[in-house]
């Protein structure tokens, strides 16, 4: 007598079926949740060239009521100087030269997530600044600060530019990516401001207060 063996393997197939879809599925997208944590922490850039797009970042502009070589100094010595204790988590100096130094910038992003960027710093005194992205979410930023004297006081002006491959999908993540880091400038040149106008303003004595800026950080 025939057996219905076959019968029934053929009911269970799409059931098997489905199943490895399932778990293909969440195996994809368990890869792709872990390939954007690493792209966001800085640990993988995606520098291929490939579709490589640019877009602007800024122009920010920060009017300081400070000397553009105090403006400069406040920026300035973390980097080239010793970094203070109350900066260590947000920076670290892993090479120091004359006018350049290789950073390191930490930004908590949630979830347990740290971000890292990594980036050359150039120091033209007294008025120019300039980062260059080695290591961080996006394969290229090259940004400048400009200090320049203006109406008794300091006009302080961030512009850049950031590139990304892969073009619309490398565009879309430039955009999203482009807003937390002029957000993060933004906060960076408010707190330059204050430490700046704090150290313009003439001293009423007592205990000199700790710096209370720190360098540009990016959220992703």
């Amino acid at each position: 007598m025939a057996t219905k063996t076959p019968h029934r393997q053929s009911c269970e197939d799409p059931i098997v079926k489905a199943r490895h879809l399932v778990l293909g599925s969440v195996a994809a997208i368990s890869g792709l949740a872990k390939l954007y944590t690493l792209v966001v922490r800085g640990a993988l850039t995606l520098d291929t060239g490939v579709g490589r797009r640019l877009r602007p970042l800024g122009p920010i502009e920060s009017q300081m009521d400070a000397e553009p070589e105090t403006v400069f100094d406040v920026v300035a010595t973390p980097y080239l100087g010793r970094t203070p204790h109350g900066l260590s988590d947000k920076l670290r100096v892993v090479e120091r030269g004359s006018d350049m130094v290789l950073a390191e910038h930490f930004t908590a992003v949630g979830w347990g997530v740290q971000s890292v960027t990594v980036e050359t710093v150039r120091f033209k005194r007294p008025d120019t600044i300039r980062f260059r992205l080695v290591r961080g979410p996006v394969p290229h930023v090259s940004e400048e600060f400009d200090i320049r004297p203006k109406e008794g006081g300091t006009a302080f002006v961030y512009t850049g530019e950031m590139g990304t491959d892969f073009w619309a999908l490398g565009a879309w993540w430039a955009n999203k990516v482009a807003r937390k880091w002029e957000q993060a400038v933004e906060a960076s040149m408010a707190s330059i401001k204050a430490e700046a106008e704090r150290r313009a303003r003439p001293a009423s004595g007592g205990t000199k207060p700790p710096p209370q800026w720190g360098p540009k950080t990016v959220h992703e």
